[in-house]
């Protein structure tokens, strides 16, 4: 089952406006879904570059997403690790919590915002990176969905 994962802020394989990269505000994007299987329990998603000079760059990991939630507002304040409805949000590739936008060396980059749909809720906290929440959604997926834009400096 597939996932459809949107935003108000950009079309799927369009440029990411500058506001919601290290050219503007650095504000996470709006995004919305639907296409929801029955028994979901909490949904996470991951943004990441697999075009960064050093390898795959992990820009947001957010996670417990609450089942009934079919949209992720714009500028989710990174600071807040856990928000008031249970979500939680992990650690980028800056190593700090929440939210870090595009930012490119060089080039233009694909910036993947892949959601999942869960049937669990996942026992991680705050300091969870990708590296933690990526195992932790195997043989819990219920269905998947991606967004993608691009980005250049």
């Amino acid at each position: 089952m597939t996932l459809k994962v949107t935003s108000t802020a950009f079309m799927n394989e369009q440029m990411i406006p500058a506001r919601h990269t290290c050219k503007g505000e650095n504000s996470s994007p709006p995004l919305a879904w639907d296409n929801v299987p029955a028994g979901t329990k909490s949904f996470a998603l991951v943004v990441d570059d697999p075009d960064a000079p050093s390898g795959t760059f992990v820009h947001w990991v957010i996670f417990n997403i609450p089942p009934a939630v079919r949209v992720l507002p714009g500028s989710i304040d990174p600071a807040i690790a856990k928000l008031t409805d249970g979500t939680v949000q992990g650690v980028n590739g800056m190593r700090a919590t929440g939210y870090t936008g595009p930012c490119p060396p060089s080039g233009r980059h694909r910036y993947y915002f892949r959601l999942y749909a869960l049937d669990t809720i996942l026992s991680l906290d705050s300091r969870a990176d990708k590296r933690a929440v990526v195992p932790a959604l195997q043989g819990h997926i219920l269905a998947q969905g991606q967004l993608m834009g691009y980005f250049a400096k």
